[in-house]
């Protein structure tokens, strides 16, 4: 299992995104272009001191990451359910060891044309009071799901 933010552009939900894979131990992928630098210090202050135990890889696009041996994983895009794409809701969904979960840019999520080239979609569902969760708190609710279906979480 591994997480993948496709185009993040907000450092502090990167940062908290890398701060919870410090924590579970996944591999975090970054695909450029990033709305921040990397050196930026709201994403250093949201990751906190578990920096050197994330394990970061930085991606200039999607088809170098898939190019680099990942394009035989089951991609498991998330969906907000707007836009046609409903995605099936993730406590239905069976997770495997393998997939990797990949989360789209803040402000707009996952490009139609990523969408209807994965493999799987799943969302969280949601009242109609908001159009879907934080990017770093979705990330959190996908992963430990996940973990739990597989058995892999620490006690």
């Amino acid at each position: 299992m591994e997480i993948v933010l496709f185009n993040p552009e907000i450092p502090q939900n990167t940062g908290n995104v890398a701060r919870l894979c410090a924590g579970t131990d996944t591999r975090l992928h970054l695909i450029e272009p990033l709305g921040f630098s990397l050196a930026d210090r709201y994403l250093k202050r949201a990751g906190l001191d578990y920096w050197p135990h994330v394990r970061l890889s930085v991606w200039p696009d999607l088809q170098a990451f898939l190019d680099a041996g990942h394009a035989s994983r089951r991609l498991v895009l998330t969906t907000s359910g707007n836009r046609g794409h409903a995605g099936t809701p993730y406590h239905r969904f069976a997770f495997h060891p393998d997939d990797l979960l990949i989360f789209g840019p803040e402000s707009k999520g996952l490009p139609e044309w990523l969408l209807t080239a994965g493999h799987a979609a799943v969302r969280i569902p949601v009242s109609k009071n908001v159009r879907s969760h934080n990017l770093a708190n979705a990330a959190s609710i996908l992963l430990y799901e996940a973990l739990r279906q597989l058995g892999a979480l620490p006690d």
